[in-house]
């Protein structure tokens, strides 16, 4: 089983929570929401809708009396709407405004679902057991070493599937990646951190008693990552 590189894994968590609690809190608040942005981040938003639901397809229909953990909740709609199946969610973000808004934004009334909304790191064990576990979109701006090791820890903790997004490294992704070292850190958010496909694969075999399921990738303007599904066995 791999392990997680701590230092790594601890500075650029921090460094997220940072950033989106500060810089980019109303940014994303206004991302997620129905208020006007500018045409590039919309492509953002129909993006990330679109693989918001990609990965929800992927889940059971029927979730009630299954724990699900929404690793990186951000402001909170994959996991309403997964409550809304009848999950019993734990939504969790380094980031502790975007949680505060997620408490905001869930309805008063969902069903037979339930969410625990938490501020914090997602590896935490201290969150217990799931059947299902999704990161969209917060693990992407880790190493490879460091995304692999971060879901062998969630393996430990999760008895059916993970389901998590990475950015593919494309002839545009690794370009973008490029310039944007160029700029002051000032200036920038958190690098995404473009990953080959088949690297990521061959890393994912240390990972003992899963496989690789399902993969989709969604590209919508200024928006592309791509589903990876890893499923337990034996």
């Amino acid at each position: 089983m791999a392990t997680r590189l701590p230092n790594d894994y601890d500075t650029r968590r921090e460094a997220l929570a940072t950033y989106f609690d500060s810089t980019a809190r109303q940014a994303w608040i206004d991302l997620t929401s129905d208020a006007k942005v500018s045409g590039i981040r919309a492509t953002v938003r129909a993006g990330r809708e679109a693989m918001r639901n990609v990965l929800l397809d992927w889940l059971p229909m029927d979730l009630r009396r299954t724990r699900v953990l929404d690793a990186g909740c951000g402001t909170g709609a994959f996991a309403i709407a997964a409550a809304c199946r009848g999950a019993e969610v734990t939504g969790i973000d380094v980031a502790a405004g975007l949680v505060e808004v997620a408490q905001q934004r869930t309805p008063s009334f969902i069903g037979h679902g339930r969410i625990h909304w938490r501020s914090g790191d997602m590896l935490d064990p201290g969150l217990g057991t799931f059947a299902h576990v999704v990161a969209m979109d917060s693990l992407i701006h880790y190493q490879p070493e460091d995304l692999v090791a971060a879901l062998a820890e969630l393996a430990q903790r999760t008895t059916g599937t993970i389901t998590f997004t990475f950015a593919p490294r494309t002839t545009l992704l690794a370009a973008m990646h490029n310039i944007g070292k160029a700029f002051p850190k000032s200036d920038r958010s958190p690098a995404i951190v473009p990953v080959a496909e088949d690297d990521l694969r061959a890393r994912l075999v240390a990972l003992s008693g899963w496989s690789v399921g399902r993969t989709q990738r969604i590209s919508s303007g200024f928006y592309t990552s791509q589903a990876l599904e890893l499923v337990r066995h034996g």
